[in-house]
């Protein structure tokens, strides 16, 4: 039963071989390189945009119950290491990349929520959402998918303890600590109300995010059939022993989100690239893209920004080499 869930329901193999009978009876050899491309770029296309839809809506109608004012209220009710824990929790069913998450960074900081705090959610919500879940379900299993989730919520909240124990609150900026801040409740959305608020974070996500989607499965079918294995598999196989430092390396100017990002996993996975150096990719592109740096800059002091990237871009390292340690156990 598990693996008709994985196979055919989020991974959708019946879409698969459908494209490529259709594919086929319109005179292409899905076995060449440019008809599998196509039928890649089909199927990737669909299968993720279904998925995007969906979970949109799914965690857009949770989001409603926790408006910005009712998680500062959450978060300032708990102290200590259990503020961090409930911030990088928050995070998973905030927005979808960290460039979205950025301004409710700056309002959890202007209403006082200590610096540790507001940092473990802002590492959480771009790398770590329900919607990461799923989609890694549909490629990796439900095991590596539960392992990503829970090591990435420790990432969250051990950057955040370790800004907090550092005492790297003087570094955020002056205006964003004196902002007023003013502490409205929300009207109490009715059924139909949560259920239009999500249809709309569907349309406006989607047309946000499906640009780079499209580029994430053109990357993924360039890779999955125009590059040959054996390049693959000397760069980010097991015979490099650095490329999960590349990996993340090359990550980190990147901007996409979880959706943009899965292709590529799947065609560097299926190239027989190592999969802790694929989610060390992963985990670089969503939580350290080089527009949201250049955001949170606004927000904070260079020394604050850059202890930051540095503690996430170990962490993201270790967690690669942790994985591909532990590859064959999942």
């Amino acid at each position: 039963m598990w693996n008709f869930i994985q196979e055919q329901l989020l991974g959708m193999k019946w879409l698969n071989d459908s494209t490529g009978n259709i594919l086929t009876l319109f005179g292409l050899d899905i076995t060449e390189r440019i008809g599998g491309s196509i039928q890649f770029f089909i199927y990737d296309v669909i299968k993720i945009t279904i998925l995007l839809c969906t979970l949109i809506f799914i965690i857009s109608y949770i989001q409603s119950y926790f408006p910005p004012e009712r998680s500062k209220r959450i978060l300032s009710r708990f102290k200590g290491i259990k503020a961090n824990i409930v911030s990088a929790l928050l995070g998973t069913v905030t927005p979808f990349c960290s460039c979205s998450s950025i301004p409710l960074f700056i309002g959890f900081s202007s209403a006082g929520l200590p610096v540790g705090v507001t940092f473990s959610f802002l590492i959480s919500s771009p790398m770590v959402d329900l919607g990461s879940l799923v989609l890694l379900m549909s490629i990796f299993g439900y095991k590596v998918a539960l392992a990503y989730v829970i090591i990435g919520l420790i990432i969250a909240v051990i950057g955040g303890t370790l800004l907090d124990k550092m005492k790297m609150g003087k570094y955020v900026e002056e205006f964003i600590l004196n902002a007023s801040n003013v502490d409205i409740d929300s009207p109490s959305l009715t059924k139909k109300d949560r259920i239009k608020y999500s249809a709309d974070q569907v349309i406006n996500t989607f047309k946000k995010v499906f640009p780079y989607i499209l580029v994430g499965i053109g990357i993924g079918a360039l890779i999955h059939n125009w590059i040959p294995e054996s390049v693959i598999e000397s760069v980010l196989g097991s015979d490099n022993k650095f490329g999960v430092i590349m990996a993340t390396i090359v990550g980190i100017p990147m901007y996409a989100d979880i959706f943009g990002t899965i292709p590529i996993a799947e065609a560097l996975l299926g190239k027989g690239a190592q999969l802790g150096t694929i989610l060390a990719f992963m985990m670089a592109v969503t939580t350290l893209s080089l527009p949201s740096m250049i955001m949170l800059r606004k927000a904070v002091k260079p020394k604050l920004l850059f202890t930051f990237i540095g503690i996430c871009t170990l962490g993201i390292i270790l967690v690669g080499y942790l994985f591909n340690f532990i590859q064959p156990i999942l």
